[in-house]
């Protein structure tokens, strides 16, 4: 996967107009300048992954037949926003995705969720890797202790990719899996948030969470890049008592939606955390806003699925 590496051999035994055949090709795939129709992702199987899951040390979920997506919870973190603490499932969630291409190579997308401390030994073990960061923001407003959000990508070899996200993950205070456990019954009015969206959310964990996908087809570096590679609006409610909830989450959207979006939020009350980007070639290019709020759930629903519908969606 050394792209970086093989870039600059490269560029030092040639001009890069000289550049022929595969070397090429993969190097502008690689920065999302390749030619004619984006690669999708092919159908694999979780025994296909599992050299994946060894390396990662976790087993993660098949979605679709072509997305292997491990999850990394901060469980590690007590962390309150505005005196709320803050579940691992709602804000505190590392994942990285992975879908396999008919070139034989992987792409990988994800987003690490890092202690002040630990941000500048992860940014230095992501590149040390050739994991490439494509965003560093926050999901939360005022927190402790002080945590940052980092999105990361990259194409190569499976395997060499998972070596090297695990080097990354060996940088922060990640705790290994926990033993599976039934989830705790969601304390809201789940009926009347479901009929706000009109559709159903599901209990993760006792957070109750809904995802829209994108309309459109979304590519990155010449490749497909499927909803659960993290390209989704994601919306999850966590009950603090009396039918209130904390909610935070991402909306995914097209330039000309955002200030729909924000103005959407804001007349039912919720705060706008942070608008940024978590790819760096995506096409088309998708904006991306975190929210917060503490209220009753169902009216919370209700102005998040205004929000959901001045863009274009669809549960996922």
């Amino acid at each position: 996967m050394r792209r970086r590496s093989l870039l600059r051999t490269l560029a030092m035994a040639a001009p890069a107009a000289a550049l022929t055949g595969g070397a090429a090709s993969a190097a502008a795939a690689d920065e999302g300048h390749g030619h004619g129709e984006p690669l999708a992702p092919v159908t694999t199987t979780e025994a296909d992954w599992q050299p994946v899951a060894e390396l990662l040390g976790r087993t993660g979920t098949l979605s679709g037949g072509t997305v292997y997506r491990a999850a990394f919870p901060r469980r590690d973190l007590s962390l309150t926003s505005y005196g709320v603490r803050i579940e691992p499932g709602l804000s505190l969630g590392s994942y990285a995705a992975f879908a396999r291409y008919p070139d034989g190579r992987a792409m990988v997308m994800g987003d690490l969720v890092v202690l002040e401390t630990e941000l500048q030994q992860v940014t230095d073990a992501l590149h040390a890797n050739d994991l490439d960061q494509s965003a560093i923001h926050k999901h939360l407003l005022a927190h402790d202790p002080a945590v940052w959000w980092t999105h990361f990508h990259a194409v190569g070899d499976a395997e060499e990719i998972a070596e090297g996200f695990r080097a990354t993950l060996d940088a922060t205070a990640t705790p290994p899996p926990a033993p599976t456990s039934p989830a705790p019954a969601v304390d809201l009015d789940t009926a009347g948030i479901d009929a706000a969206f009109d559709t159903a959310g599901r209990n993760d964990g006792g957070i109750y969470k809904f995802s829209f996908a994108r309309d459109e087809r979304i590519t990155l570096h010449a490749r497909v890049a499927p909803p659960a590679m993290g390209v989704t609006t994601a919306i999850g409610f966590q009950p603090v008592g009396g039918g209130r909830a904390a909610i935070n989450g991402d909306f995914a959207m097209t330039a000309h939606e955002v200030q729909d979006v924000i103005t959407a939020l804001r007349a039912g009350g919720i705060q706008v955390v942070e608008l940024h980007n978590h790819g760096l070639d995506d096409d088309p290019r998708l904006f991306y806003l975190h929210f917060w709020a503490v209220a009753d759930g169902v009216e919370l629903a209700r102005t998040l699925a205004a929000a959901v519908a001045a863009t274009r969606v669809h549960p996922a």
